[in-house]
């Protein structure tokens, strides 16, 4: 019964992964303490909870470093990254479309406010949108490693 409600909360942090209002990270690792706390501690101790929270921390950087590190790498000014965070924080609002729209969009529209050529703006969004969707890949990864570790120490 245990090992269902996990796999149940840690679905639903798996969903949430692509799913910006979502706090799916955080769902996980409570997928994990609900586990735990459910069995006594016994397979996923107080060390392991500490150890899925570093990597959650983790899994948040990186989440949050990856859209700035695609505009950056396809050539963006700081304004680009600027422009993409408020985009994308514009995008939460305009539903799931708006997470990946919102970026490229103020990504681009900064670069324009910046004086750069459209061509060079154009390339600094694609470089955001890049790193959104390499930030959601990075984090569905580490959400389906934090899942598995705890489901290896269930079962094991």
């Amino acid at each position: 019964m245990e090992i269902a409600i996990f796999v149940i909360v840690w679905l639903i942090g798996l969903v949430g992964t692509f799913i910006p209002v979502v706090p799916a990270t955080f769902v996980v690792w409570l997928g994990a303490l609900i586990y735990a706390y459910m069995t006594g501690f016994a397979e996923v101790t107080w060390g392991w909870l500490i150890g899925l929270a570093l990597l959650a921390l983790l899994t948040m950087t990186i989440d949050n470093l990856a859209s700035a590190w695609g505009t950056r790498k396809y050539g963006g000014s700081n304004l680009a990254m600027l422009g993409a965070i408020v985009g994308g924080i514009v995008g939460i609002f305009l539903g799931p479309l708006g997470l990946f729209i919102g970026p490229f969009v103020g990504a681009f529209g900064f670069e324009l406010l910046g004086k750069q050529p459209p061509q060079a703006a154009l390339k600094s969004a694609w470089g955001a949108l890049v790193g959104l969707l390499a930030g959601i890949l990075g984090k569905f990864m580490m959400h389906l490693l934090m899942g598995g570790l705890v489901l290896w120490r269930a079962l094991s």
